[in-house]
């Protein structure tokens, strides 16, 4: 048996926390070992990092700082979390990796994608999740609920039309790679769009015989 790596994406207020911790309670109860994290984040040193990265004072950040602070927390994130317990053949559930960066720094912030890569291949080494799983819903619904539960920090003061690129940076990275990521419209309650994760996941990890 082998480690898998799986990520849960989209844009804000899709609830991609709630549901990373509920698909990892679903399959600790049938029994296997799975680490739930999240990006940026994870280890001690990543935390520091999302405090500058999203904190209402760093609004003056150049993306460029932004994308290097994000991939210097994810450099972390691999080696303290991520790595270790792949090896142990664990399950990891992450919430967020690369394609956020690409979809918020590249698509959002117009970085050079070329320049994107360049750092991820540094960073990540090549990895990336055995299976994505990509919330999506239109942008003011994903706002409106942030907003309802006091959700503020750097990025959700962007306008709308930033979120708008984002989520189609996230669509366009979805039909390039379909077998890895595998859209799910969570504008449904939380318990029907679990279930459709949970069809997901358990199909793909039937197939690979664990």
């Amino acid at each position: 048996m082998k480690g898998f790596f799986i990520s849960l994406e989209g844009i804000e207020g899709t609830g991609k926390s709630t549901q990373t911790r509920l698909l990892t309670e679903y399959l600790q109860q049938g029994g296997r070992a799975v680490v739930r994290t999240a990006e940026p984040g994870g280890t001690a040193i990543s935390l520091k990092i999302r405090e500058l990265l999203l904190s209402l004072d760093s609004r003056e950040m150049d993306p460029v700082t932004e994308l290097l602070l994000y991939n210097a927390a994810r450099v972390q994130h691999i080696c303290e979390v991520i790595r270790p317990a792949l090896a142990r053949e664990e399950i990891v559930i992450s919430d967020r990796f690369s394609d956020s960066t690409l979809a918020y720094q590249g698509y959002g912030r117009g970085i050079d994608h070329k320049m994107i890569d360049a750092l991820d291949t540094i960073a990540t080494k090549g990895m990336r999740p055995d299976l994505t799983i990509l919330l999506d819903i239109d942008v003011e619904t994903g706002l409106q609920r942030n907003r309802e539960i006091n959700k503020r920090d750097r990025l959700e003061l962007e306008d709308v039309a930033f979120h708008e690129k984002v989520r189609a940076g996230f669509l366009e990275m979805a039909a390039q790679e379909p077998e890895r990521i595998r859209i799910i419209d969570c504008s449904a309650g939380l318990e029907t769009v679990h279930q459709k994760i949970k069809d997901v996941v358990s199909t793909f990890l039937d197939q690979q015989g664990v």
